[in-house]
């Protein structure tokens, strides 16, 4: 299969796997980009072939300005994935703002005639449930304290001064997509859906976790993991597993 330059634009194969019966589309978090998933991809390219999403203003698409209202990132990922969303069986997998903008793409998809064999919500409270957050209105340093306190960017880019002023922005207007998007309570998908979360998070309670049912009008599943914010993480291996038995049962 090729893929035109939109589509390789914002979804990232690192491990061709043509052959295999579904696809999963993997959503990063705030400030995040289509890497962090390169593990996920070479642990799963038996099972399924594996697409990272890409988002404007990082690493190779640095030069582009972040997106910072998430109804229009979800809007466009759409129209990126969309040719992809016509072939295998597919599945997303989105952590904290991706889980929401997964959510939000999946929508798209069942309003377009799609159908999802299932959204994986990771580390996110339900799209209707909101808290007062301004993240994105403080300084530079700031947005880097918030980094260092959820341990979810690489130390090393974290100390490097140069790095940090061109990922920044771009963090700035993920943190403001998320932190302005507003969901309605009764706003669902068909898709069955598993939401993961850690019992020490301090953005989601499990309350807030749990809240994510009323999202779905298919099957609902709540994970829970020992650690913080970026838990899946160190529960890397769990994870990978629920993901293939997922494929494979």
């Amino acid at each position: 299969m090729t893929t035109s330059t939109e589509e390789s634009l914002w979804a990232r194969c690192f491990h061709r796997a043509p052959a295999a019966p579904a696809q999963l589309f993997c959503f990063p978090h705030a400030g995040g980009s289509a890497s962090f998933y390169h593990p996920v991809s070479a642990q799963l390219s038996s099972v399924a072939e594996v697409f990272a999403l890409q988002y404007p203003g990082r690493q190779d698409r640095h030069k582009e300005a972040g997106i910072d209202d998430l109804g229009t990132l979800a809007d466009q990922v759409y129209d990126a994935l969309r040719p992809l969303l016509k072939g295998r069986p597919s599945t997303f997998f989105g952590h904290s703002m991706g889980a929401t903008l997964a959510f939000e793409v999946a929508r798209r998809f069942e309003a377009d005639g799609g159908e999802l064999t299932r959204l994986f919500a990771s580390g996110r409270r339900a799209p209707s449930r909101l808290r007062a957050e301004s993240v994105h209105r403080r300084s530079d340093d700031g947005l880097v304290q918030e980094l260092k306190q959820l341990a979810g960017t690489d130390d090393a880019l974290l100390g490097d001064e140069e790095i940090l002023r061109m990922i920044l922005p771009a963090i700035r207007s993920d943190y403001r997509a998320i932190e302005t998007y507003r969901c309605a309570p009764d706003a669902t998908v068909r898709a069955p859906l598993t939401v993961l979360t850690g019992d020490r998070d301090p953005k989601t309670s499990l309350d807030e976790a749990e809240a994510w049912r009323g999202h779905t009008t298919g099957d609902f599943d709540l994970k829970v993991y020992p650690g913080g914010h970026f838990f899946l993480s160190s529960e890397a291996p769990a994870i990978i597993d629920l993901l293939r038995g997922h494929f494979t049962s």
